[in-house]
């Protein structure tokens, strides 16, 4: 599969990409924050993004399935090499302020909803089916790589170029990430399985729909959503750098590299070894250790304890991403690719974007270490009924799987 050159240039746009993504996150956040001096105004940077995106990811499925994958692709990818020059060109001058800057950012959530669903069911027809979970392994390895590169260089580049000239430099990278998908030959769009009368609405709906009836893909969604949303503590990691553990912002960095680091190398290993046989019980068992690495975390005092918690959360999360990537590709049918990737892009930016505020109101009513304490055993108690309501979850073993499974299930 490595030496197919049509995986070579998917790897390549996701490598090339996370880098530019994350880059510019740092950039951006570091600009705000030095425009305003406000933290509050980061918080609404991240609604400026992920709001349309959320807002769209269904629409963005349903487009997916009628019209050419790769093309929805690259527009997006050019629609966001755009965002960066204009963000370059808005550094540069000082006629366009916050206002400006959190349109252009609002434009690329737009370009991430439509982007979102059709990359996934573009990576799907690429991947054979035999090796989905491998392909899913070497991709979300390379994303994690780029994620956990890009932030530190665009901070180094904010310092040695400058936000103006470190925008213009994310633009070329995200232009070759763009250029990558040339690489890739058009798929077939698929044919529709309903009749050609059927609107937008009833089009959205039959992806959800299928998602509602389908007790693996929907018990896996589940399964990330909850998980994230109650388990999740990376928003509070500050407070925990700088009230309990005492580290500093030294202290502060190790942690949230962690996480990224600890799923790196289960990605890298599931390349070799991948959690195809018994994935359904390895799932239950990585989000119910992802919950016991949390509760550990919010009751240590001390800082390595901390980091290994971490580091294990971000190690059974790893598993769970290549598993559950695994498992949408696997159980959809090619016609609805694009609308039930746009419903678990919904999931997952829905246990995302709420999941900070739920941690933050938490920690508020309650106190910080009670608030991820709760949030573990929730986690662990989602687990718990997930496992007694979806027996098929329970029996899955990727290596057999097949969307006909679904009909039986």
């Amino acid at each position: 599969m490595l030496h197919d050159p049509e995986f070579q240039a998917l790897l390549a746009a996701r490598f090339t990409n996370s880098i530019a993504l994350g880059a510019l996150a740092t950039v951006v956040a570091f600009q705000v924050y030095d425009l305003t001096r406000d933290p509050l105004f980061l918080g609404w940077l991240g609604l400026a993004e992920g709001l349309p995106a959320l807002a769209l990811a269904l629409f963005g499925g349903h487009i997916a399935d009628r019209r050419d994958r790769r093309s929805i692709v690259i527009v997006t990818s050019l629609a966001a090499t755009l965002c960066a020059a204009l963000l370059s060109l808005f550094a540069a001058g000082s006629a366009v302020g916050l206002l400006g800057i959190f349109g252009v950012i609002a434009a690329t959530g737009v370009a991430s909803g439509f982007e979102r669903p059709a990359l996934s069911a573009l990576a799907a027809q690429i991947i054979p089916r035999a090796e989905t979970v491998r392909g899913a392994s070497y991709a979300s390895s390379v994303g994690t790589t780029g994620g956990i590169l890009g932030p530190a260089i665009g901070g180094i580049a904010i310092a040695i170029l400058g936000v103006a000239t470190t925008y213009l430099a994310i633009a070329v990278v995200l232009a070759l990430s763009t250029a990558f998908f040339l690489f890739i030959r058009r798929k077939p769009i698929p044919e529709r399985a309903e009749g050609d009368g059927e609107t937008m609405l009833q089009s959205i709906a039959a992806g959800i729909r299928f998602v509602r009836r389908s007790p693996v893909l929907l018990g896996s969604m589940s399964l990330d959503l909850f998980a994230v949303f109650f388990g999740g503590a990376i928003a509070l990691l500050p407070i925990f750098a700088s009230d309990i553990l005492k580290v500093g912002p030294a202290g502060l960095g190790l942690l949230r590299t962690a996480p990224s680091v600890g799923a790196l190398a289960v990605m890298l290993i599931a390349t070799r070894r991948p959690p195809s046989r018994s994935a359904g019980p390895i799932l239950l068992l990585c989000v119910a250790g992802f919950g016991v690495s949390m509760l550990v975390f919010g009751l240590s005092t001390t800082f390595w304890v901390s980091m290994l918690a971490l580091f294990v959360s971000g190690v059974t999360d790893g598993v769970s991403v290549i598993i559950r990537t695994s498992i949408v590709r696997i159980f959809t049918p090619d016609a609805l690719r694009g609308r039930v990737s746009s419903v678990n892009f919904v999931f997952i930016g829905a246990s995302n974007e709420l999941g900070a505020f739920e941690s933050g109101f938490l920690a508020r009513v309650l106190g910080t270490v009670p608030s991820v304490v709760v949030g573990a055993v929730v986690t662990l108690g989602v687990v718990g009924a997930v496992a007694l309501g979806v027996p098929e979850l329970r029996r899955m073993n990727l290596d057999r799987a097949s969307p006909a499974d679904l009909a039986e299930a």
